[in-house]
C-alpha cells in the first residue's frame, strides 16, 4: 500500500500566525499636590522615583477594606522527558506522538521541526531519506508534508508507544500495524482514516507532497486511536546545559547520503547546531515558524541496510538492522563522542554509550539522530577552544 493522491481542501501550509499583545501602563497619580511618576523606584537623575513623596507633602492613605488581590500560583517545573527542558506538569505527560515526514525536494521547506523533542532522519526508498518527528511537549503550528510508514521507524517509535502519524506504507510496516498498532507497539493514525478531517491536502502542492496537519489535531488523533497521556520515563540521560566560557569553535559534521548531504555547524553563541542540506549557505528553515533548524544534540547512529524483500522490487525499499548495537557519534554542547548505540528489542529503547562504556549525558534540548548505512559516508571535524588551537575532543 503506497501512498495516495487526494484532492487538496486549500488548508494553509504556512505557519500559523499567534497574537502576542502586551499592554504597558503608566500611571501618573495627582495626590494632595504630589505627582507620582512611573519607573524603578530608584529614579531617573534629578527625578523622584515611583515611590518618593514630595518634601512636606501628606501620604497618600491606602483605602480600607479593599480585598489583597490573589497572587497567581507559580507552575511547577519538572523535566521534559524527551529533552530534558523544564516543562509544567501539565506538558509532561502529553503521550508522544511520531509523524512520518517527507523529503523529497519538492516537499521543502517541511513544517513542524522546531516543536519536536526528537528528529529521526533515515534512508526510505529510491536513495531519498524520510524524516520521523516526535512531538511531546511541544504543539506545532503545521506539521508536513505526511508520508508512509516503514517497519524500523515502527520500532523507533515504539520505544515511547508512541501515536504513529503516516498515510500508508510498506506492506510490512502495514502488516506490523494491523497486528499491534492498537496500543502493542505504537497506536496507528493513518492518514486513510484521518485525511479530510484531521489531515488535509494544501493546494500549494501536488501529491504526495501536500497532506499537512498541526498540533492540536495530532492531539485529536492520539484521543482518537486511544493513546492515554501518563508518566514517560526518560530513556536518555541529560545534564545541566554547558556554560563553558570558551565553548568550541568550528564543529562540524557532514553527513552524505546517497540523495543529499547533511552539514551540522556548532554555534557557540546559540549553543546548537545549524543545520544545511547540500551546498546551501543558508541553514534550513521550519516553515511553520520561519525560524533556523537547530538541534542542541546531533546523534549518528551508523548500521547495515539492504534490500527489502516485499514482492516489490521497483519500490527500491529497505530493511535497517536497528536492533543490536553499532557504532555513534554523539555531538553535544560542541564536543564530538565516538560511541556505541544499543537496541535489545524492537520496542526497546537505543541507548547510547561513550567509549568507557558508561551512558552519553546530553545537552537539554532537541535532539536530530541521522541514521547511515555503513557505505555511506561521512566527516567530524572536531572543534577546538577559542585561542589555544587545542581540539576539544
Amino acid at each position: 500500500m503506497t501512498d495516495q493522491d487526494r484532492s487538496p481542501t486549500g488548508r494553509p501550509i504556512g505557519p500559523i500566525a499567534v497574537g502576542v499583545f502586551v499592554a504597558v501602563a503608566v500611571v501618573v497619580g495627582v495626590t494632595a499636590g504630589v505627582i507620582l511618576t512611573s519607573g524603578s523606584g530608584a529614579g531617573g537623575a534629578g527625578q523622584p522615583g515611583a515611590t518618593d513623596v514630595a518634601a512636606g507633602a501628606t501620604p497618600p492613605s491606602t483605602p480600607t477594606g479593599a480585598p489583597s488581590p490573589t497572587p497567581a500560583p507559580t507552575p511547577t517545573l519538572v523535566p521534559a522527558p524527551l529533552t530534558g527542558l523544564p516543562v509544567t506538569e501539565t506538558a509532561a505527560v502529553q503521550h508522544p506522538v511520531a509523524v512520518m515526514v517527507d523529503d523529497h525536494e519538492d516537499a521543502r521547506p517541511q513544517s513542524g521541526f522546531n516543536s519536536a523533542s526528537i528528529v529521526w532522519q533515515a534512508p526510505a526508498e529510491g536513495g531519498i531519506p524520510r524524516y520521523m518527528m516526535i512531538f511531546q511537549d511541544g504543539i506545532p503550528a503545521g506539521v508536513g508534508p505526511i508520508r508512509s510508514a516503514r517497519e524500523y521507524f515502527i520500532d523507533w517509535a515504539s520505544e515511547w508507544h508512541a501515536v504513529y502519524v503516516h498515510i500508508g506504507g510498506s506492506p510490512q510496516a502495514m502488516t506490523t500495524l494491523r497486528t499491534s498498532g492498537q496500543g502493542q507497539l505504537v497506536y496507528n493514525a493513518d492518514g486513510f482514516r484521518f485525511d479530510g478531517s484531521d489531515m488535509w491536502r494544501i493546494k500549494e502542492r501536488f501529491a504526495p507532497h501536500n497532506l499537512y496537519t498541526d498540533g492540536a489535531h495530532l492531539r485529536a488523533m492520539a484521543k482518537a486511536v486511544g493513546a492515554p497521556d501518563g508518566a514517560i520515563s526518560p530513556v536518555w540521560q541529560f545534564g545541566p546545559t554547558p556554560r563553558s566560557e570558551y565553548p568550541p569553535t568550528g564543529t562540524t559534521i557532514v553527513l552524505r547520503y546517497p540523495y543529499e548531504t547533511i552539514t551540522y555547524r556548532y554555534d557557540p553563541a546559540a549553543r546548537a547546531y545549524r543545520r544545511y542540506i547540500n551546498d546551501s549557505t543558508s541553514p534550513q528553515i521550519d516553515a511553520a515558524d520561519g525560524r533556523e533548524v537547530r538541534p542542541v544534540n546531533v546523534v549518528v547512529l551508523r548500521m547495515q541496510f539492504g534490500p527489502l524483500n516485499d514482492g516489490h522490487p521497483l519500490k527500491h525499499r529497505l530493511e535497517a538492522q536497528d536492533v543490536g548495537s553499532g557504532e555513534a557519534i554523539i555531538s553535544t554542547a560542541g564536543q564530538v563522542i565516538h560511541g556505541t548505540w544499543k537496541k535489545a528489542a524492537s520496542d526497546a529503547p537505543t541507548l547510547l554509550y561513550g567509549p568507557d562504556g558508561a551512558p552519553v549525558v546530553l545537552a537539554p534540548g532537541q535532539t536530530f539522530v541521522q541514521v547511515m548505512a555503513l557505505s555511506y559516508g561521512y566527516e567530524i571535524q572536531p572543534g577546538t577552544i577559542p585561542g589555544t588551537g587545542i581540539r576539544q575532543n
